[in-house]
């Protein structure tokens, strides 16, 4: 989660970078440990009790990577007597899952354990002291994570809670100032922040006037392409190496909106902004999108489009090959295509989302990606608030780096709630091509994914 930059870029070998990872073999007992885990967490998320009239909807697998805002609902700020009206909030956000590699990949037999905790303060300044328009928010990380998708061998990352190392972190994740200087119209935000909220966002929620046509994050699926298009990976800040700079967010109408952005680009040469001061040295990072909403059909079915550029300037250099600045283009949509599938849940549906992006780089490691998905919202009678989903991703490698030509990733998973904004996932990924090395075999991997928000 990420944003999540993804999978290391470290070590990349033109014969494969297998040999760079460190990795340990689980005996035959912690192997059976960790089957049986995901057998119990599996029959839990079938089992659990009806959804709690106050649950969260359907969650992205990662909400840090896509939800703007404090991380959470709030919750713990209300425990700890913070009213509403003070315009302070309290949240946060705990991820912890156990992947196994189950069949090929780099290490056939392994598995990880990643944990992430997160805490946030949001500060609304008008209710506080009566500053119109303005807010603060503060957002706090410990991330203890492990080489999850190397042991798979996948470069784009099957698993977005970890990218590249040092893959235990304590870190300030968000420290920014937002004004808004025309209600609801015209915001400016300025300091440390994520801009993958602000931009290639395909699980963005789509939220309309009447309330019962909203839809939910679109996806949960949990590899790194869905929290930040593949082709940007090595470039793009977002969790858990946030941007350093400024965003401003243009909505004239309820169905259109510009976003722009200019943060410092030294992660393009490799820095962990997470973990690293601000460095505002020529290299940059500028982004731009737009994006539309719409209702089609009979039955309103809401949608939406985005498309933005890129420009990274500065000397960038990978393995001996080095350009002057580097750029590229993403575009993504989603739309609900059915609603009240069956009698007995009035709001469920199915909606679909599609990525692309490309760039003109010859150091980052992908230069073009490709996904499409599909999500089933409350299929499950008396289970409401479940949701479950598909995805395919193919990612085409730069072939100065990688002798393999692309990286295809298949995903499925189901998102049972639990109870309160407790969710359990279990999720199983095949990738036919992993793309670390060019001998490796495919990885069928099992993730299996708690996700409590507070």
């Amino acid at each position: 989660m990420q944003f999540k930059v993804g999978p290391s870029q470290k070590e990349f070998r033109r014969q494969g970078a297998s040999s760079a990872v460190d990795v340990h073999r689980p005996s035959e007992g912690t192997r059976l440990v960790a089957l049986a885990l995901m057998v119990i967490g599996l029959a839990l998320s079938i089992s659990a009790g009806r959804a709690h009239a106050q649950a969260s909807p359907a969650i992205s697998g990662n909400p840090s990577a896509t939800d703007y805002s404090v991380v959470g609902t709030g919750w713990l700020g209300r425990q700890l007597g913070l009213k509403d009206d003070w315009g302070l909030k309290l949240g946060g956000l705990w991820l912890a899952d156990t992947n196994l590699v189950v069949a090929g990949g780099s290490v056939p037999g392994g598995w990880t354990n990643n944990q992430a905790f997160f805490l946030g303060l949001a500060i609304d300044a008008n209710k506080l002291v009566g500053w119109r328009g303005a807010s603060f928010g503060f957002q706090f990380l410990q991330l203890n994570g492990a080489d999850t998708n190397e042991q798979a061998g996948s470069v784009a990352g099957y698993n977005g809670i970890v990218g590249h190392t040092p893959y235990s972190r304590t870190e300030l994740l968000e420290a920014y100032y937002l004004q808004e200087m025309i209600k609801e119209v015209l915001s400016i935000r300025m300091g440390r922040t994520i801009p993958t909220y602000d931009f290639g966002n395909v699980l963005r929620p789509v939220v309309m006037s009447d309330a019962n046509q909203n839809i939910p994050a679109v996806s949960g699926l949990l590899w790194t392409p869905i929290f930040v298009n593949a082709s940007m990976i090595g470039a793009m800040m977002g969790y858990y190496n946030p941007g350093n700079g400024v965003t401003v967010n243009f909505t004239p109408s309820s169905s259109f909106y510009l976003n722009i952005g200019v943060y410092d680009g030294n992660r393009a040469r490799g820095v962990q902004t997470g973990v690293s001061p601000p460095q505002f040295n020529g290299y940059w990072f500028n982004i731009a999108e737009v994006g539309v909403d719409w209702q089609i059909g009979p039955g309103g079915h809401p949608g939406q489009l985005g498309i933005g550029l890129w420009r990274q300037t500065g000397e960038l250099a990978v393995q001996g090959v080095t350009e002057n600045g580097t750029g590229g283009f993403y575009l993504f949509g989603s739309q609900r295509i059915v609603r009240a599938v069956h009698s007995a849940a009035p709001d469920s549906s199915i909606s679909v989302f599609f990525q692309f992006g490309a760039n003109a780089s010859v150091t980052l490691p992908i230069t073009q990606y490709y996904g499409i998905g599909a999500t089933f919202f409350g299929l499950i009678p008396r289970r409401a608030q479940d949701s479950f989903g598909i995805g395919a991703g193919l990612s085409r490698m730069n072939q100065l780096l990688f002798q393999r030509p692309s990286e295809v990733m298949v995903q499925a998973y189901y998102q049972a709630h639990l109870f309160a904004s407790t969710f359990l996932q279990p999720t199983v990924t095949y990738i036919p091509t992993p793309a670390l090395a060019p001998d490796l075999p495919g990885a069928l991997a099992t993730t299996m994914r708690l996700t409590v928000l507070f």
